[in-house]
């Protein structure tokens, strides 16, 4: 997790776990707004502002996961259902390891779309 936010000059760089084709995004060290005074606080912030952008990818990242296996599941077409449902499935399984969800959550989904997969 150390190397999360490595320093560039006067920004800190901060890369994406969901696609690594994407630029990483620079955010000022200086520039922090609003309480912290404290060296330590301010880099609290962009820590937490970096966790924040990561966890927001990576819930995204799930949902369209999801949505694309919900289509596929709707439209009746049981092969790209198939394929859909394995992609979802380890969608959640890697947002449980990541700290996005919780496991029960986790199960509760892959449960549903498992039902939903042996209706087709």
């Amino acid at each position: 997790m150390k190397k999360d936010l490595q320093k560039e000059g006067n920004h800190a760089k901060i890369p994406f776990c969901v696609e690594e084709q994407r630029p990483p995004v620079n955010f000022p060290l200086e520039e922090v707004f609003g309480l912290p005074n404290i060296k330590s606080a301010k880099k609290r912030v962009l820590v937490s502002q970096a966790r924040n952008a990561r966890n927001k990818a990576n819930r995204s990242a799930l949902k369209t996961a999801i949505k694309k296996f919900e289509a596929a599941a709707a439209e009746g077409k049981r092969t790209e259902a198939e394929g859909a449902y394995k992609a979802a499935v380890k969608m959640v399984d890697q947002s449980v390891r990541k700290g996005v969800l919780h496991k029960n959550n986790a199960a509760h989904k892959k449960s549903a779309m498992t039902l939903k997969l042996s209706k087709i």
